[in-house]
């Protein structure tokens, strides 16, 4: 026994097992091989491979093999070869251990515990292997205990053709294609806009026909190879018009309001050119807007893009800096993270641009609606920025485009064979990131934003909205692997790989059977949908979630907590930065809008919603969110447990239960024509066991507290309290928000 005065000795004892070592899921002793798609070709592998698991700062994990083929990269352990506990949300195509090739975004090696870039040819190989993805999941691989040989043909397989610049039927789009057997069931009810029957059928749906005509000029690509097929322009613009500058100068024609008014888009001239050249254009230009602006067409408003939204290098750079705070490798950083969490995520100035682009919208929207006026938006191209705010336009004005078919013909129609350039702005053949830029996944952002408003008004759930943000980086769908339908339609043609000619027969995302069985398909569509407008002022009223972390920036300074934290000196921050200059309406513009768009926009607010005719999104400061469920679906420190929408979903859904079984029991033939769709969301039963990361993530994987060491809290806060403690580590546990 010591005495009073003696001091315990320091253990003397050195563990010489790794961490890796402690929590060992023994090597697979049955050979597991990799679920190879048509097309699909194993290109290298590597055995024992140790993937860490990814929601605590241990070093848990298991044993693998991680393979590489023409498609993906995928880690095989003993629970691959099983179809025991497969989630209920489960991709046909791309399991959880799966990384498509164009869903790497950067990949690090770790040498002696310090990270580096991996790109080219590596003349030293790592012991660790960190896959960042563009879908935001991390997988970190440990390389220690694989042999040398398989270790420098994975980490060069993989370095390679992920992100190595590769010519465009090196695809495995292409692969596919020609292997894959065309079983696709046709039932699709996706308008394509391939045909000029479709733009005709468009004109009459929108009563644009009157006013406006499709033409077949581009036939044979005659006239441009970024335009499509068919488009649709005023019936007073010849066809000499459209020839004479390459359909440049050319308002065409996206959507027409239930008054007339339309929204037309246009493409620019090139900037460098001679006063001859440029004084020809201009006085062409000048010709055809006194001809759009004659009867029977409205007033012509010009909306030049490029110079009231941020430019595509300024939302790249934004975009880059918002999600590096969610790709997270461990439970540290998360927290590291959380204590600056709202400068970091103002100064991303991500949610600044959807807030700018949404209101854009509502100026659009003003326009077309209330002063009857015909809107032409300028872009250099004309298919950017001009495709997301035709695009949200037309969500906002046109309840069909919020059903699931028709934001998909939107899609299409705006998009796709639109000319937007997804091979580029995605760098799907990684040739320039000069070209990159996230301008669909801005879209997304932003109808999420409405989708969260008001849930009742969309046919389709957020999670559609993930799941489609997702398919941008599968290569087995030609939907979003081309600039354009021109490029399209010329790589169409090819040898098979059965040695028979014949176009390729590419897929459209829009076929969810390719990735989802019904019962996963039902995740995508909105039980609560309203078939009729709800006038009462009091749905509109949406619940707020309380999260670990708030995914709006505060409007007004919140209640000072008695209890005095790390977090004091972030909130002083914010508070001079952000509150202390009181966030009003329409917080992104220096200059107040014009009063005719401010009355508009409050007037709209201060009625009842109706679901099924004009929506305007709430832009003031805290409304503008983050889109928890795809930024924060694989953090589990996010999850709230038995909580979210989810929660809510369940809840809602039993009470809808309830009502059609009464209503059964009062009439058994009306009760066919209400049931149905209570049951579209499967296994929503006790919603405890569930939690906000639902579907994509369950209960199952518990998070782990947080422990700091005592020097981090010193850089933290300057508590006496804390800094005096004598305790190697602090457990965080007591003091989370």
């Amino acid at each position: 026994m010591l005495g009073g005065g003696a001091r315990a000795a320091k253990p003397s004892f050195v563990s010489y097992i790794s961490p890796e070592e402690i929590h060992i899921k023994e090597p697979i002793e049955k050979e597991v091989n990799p679920r190879l798609l048509p097309g699909e070709l194993l290109l290298c592998e590597a055995s024992t491979v140790y993937k860490y698991m990814q929601e605590d700062g241990s070093n848990r994990g298991t044993y693998g093999k991680l393979v590489c083929t023409n498609f993906k990269i995928s880690f095989l352990d003993d629970d691959s070869a099983s179809d025991d506990n497969e989630p209920q949300f489960k991709n046909k195509i791309v399991g959880e251990n799966d990384i498509t090739l164009q869903c790497v975004d950067q990949i690090y090696g770790v040498y002696d515990e310090k990270k580096k870039l991996l790109t080219g040819q590596l003349r030293k190989y790592p012991e660790k292997l960190i896959i960042y993805c563009k879908d935001l999941r991390v997988f970190n691989f440990c390389l220690r205990y694989t042999k040398e040989e398989e270790v420098k043909r994975i980490v060069s397989g993989i370095v390679h053709h992920s992100q190595t610049p590769k010519l465009l039927k090196r695809l495995f789009l292409f692969s596919y294609a020609s292997a894959a057997p065309n079983n696709t069931d046709g039932r699709n009810q996706t308008v394509m806009f391939e045909t000029l029957e479709d733009w005709r059928d468009e004109l009459e749906r929108t009563k644009g026909n009157v006013k406006y005509k499709a033409v077949t000029t581009n036939e044979g690509y005659r006239v441009s190879e970024k335009l499509p097929l068919y488009f649709v322009v005023p019936l007073c613009i010849s066809e000499e018009s459209i020839l004479k500058y390459e359909g440049r100068g050319i308002p065409i024609w996206c959507w027409s309001c239930h008054n007339g008014a339309a929204l037309l888009k246009m493409s620019t001239f090139p900037k460098e050119q001679d006063d001859s050249t440029s004084q020809m254009q201009k006085a062409f230009l000048d010709g055809i807007y006194k001809t759009i602006s004659k009867p029977p067409y409205e007033l012509l408003k010009l909306d030049d893009l490029s110079s009231s939204l941020p430019s595509l290098q300024d939302i790249q750079t934004a975009y880059t800096r918002f999600k590096q705070l969610f790709l997270i490798d461990n439970s540290t950083d998360f927290w590291a993270t959380d204590v600056k969490w709202f400068s970091l995520l103002e100064s991303t100035n991500w949610l600044e641009i959807i807030r700018r682009v949404l209101k854009k919208a509502i100026e659009v929207a003003e326009c077309l609606e209330i002063q009857h006026t015909n809107v032409l938006l300028i872009e250099e191209s004309a298919t950017d920025l001009c495709c997301v705010i035709s695009s949200l336009v037309q969500v906002m004005m046109d309840s069909y485009s919020r059903t699931k078919s028709g934001f998909q013909s939107l899609i299409q129609k705006e998009w796709v064979i639109g000319g937007h350039g997804f091979l580029d702005r995605c760098n799907h053949l990684h040739k320039s990131e000069k070209e990159e830029a996230p301008v669909f996944l801005l879209l997304l952002n932003c109808v999420w934003q409405l989708v969260q408003q008001y849930p009742p008004a969309f046919e389709f759930t957020e999670t559609y909205l993930t799941v489609l943000s997702d398919s941008l980086y599968v290569p087995i769908f030609s939907t979003f692997f081309f600039n354009s339908q021109h490029q399209r339609d010329t790589n169409k043609s090819g040898e098979s790989l059965k040695t028979q000619s014949g176009p390729f027969r590419f897929l459209t995302v829009w076929d969810w059977a390719v990735q989802f069985d019904p019962k996963a398909q039902a995740f995508l569509n909105n039980p609560l949908y309203a078939e009729k407008p709800k006038p009462d002022k009091s749905q509109r009223k949406t619940a707020r979630f309380k999260h670990q972390r708030q995914l709006s920036l505060p409007l007004t300074q919140a209640k000072p907590s008695t209890k005095r934290g790390f977090f004091r000196e972030e909130t002083d921050h914010l508070i001079k930065n952000i509150l202390g200059k009181r966030i009003g309406k329409f917080i992104n513009s220096s200059d107040e809008p014009p009063n005719s768009l401010k009355e508009f926009y409050d007037s709209w607010h201060s009625k009842p919603v109706d679901y099924h005719g004009l929506l305007l999104p709430r832009i003031d400061g805290p409304e503008i969110k983050v889109w928890a469920q795809r930024y924060l679906r694989w953090i589990p420190e996010a999850q709230l447990h038995g909580g979210g929408t989810i929660a809510t979903a369940a809840k809602i859904l039993d009470l809808m239960e309830e009502v059609q079984t009464l209503q059964v029991k009062m009439d058994e033939e009306h009760s066919q024509a209400v049931s149905g769709d209570v049951h579209s969301v499967p296994l929503l039963r006790n919603s405890a066991r569930l939690s906000s990361l639902f579907p994509f993530a369950l209960l199952q994987r518990q998070s782990v507290k947080p422990a700091l060491p005592t020097s981090t809290w010193k850089d933290l806060e300057d508590e006496d309290d804390l800094v005096k403690r004598d305790d190697e580590f602090v457990d965080l546990s007591g003091d989370m928000l």
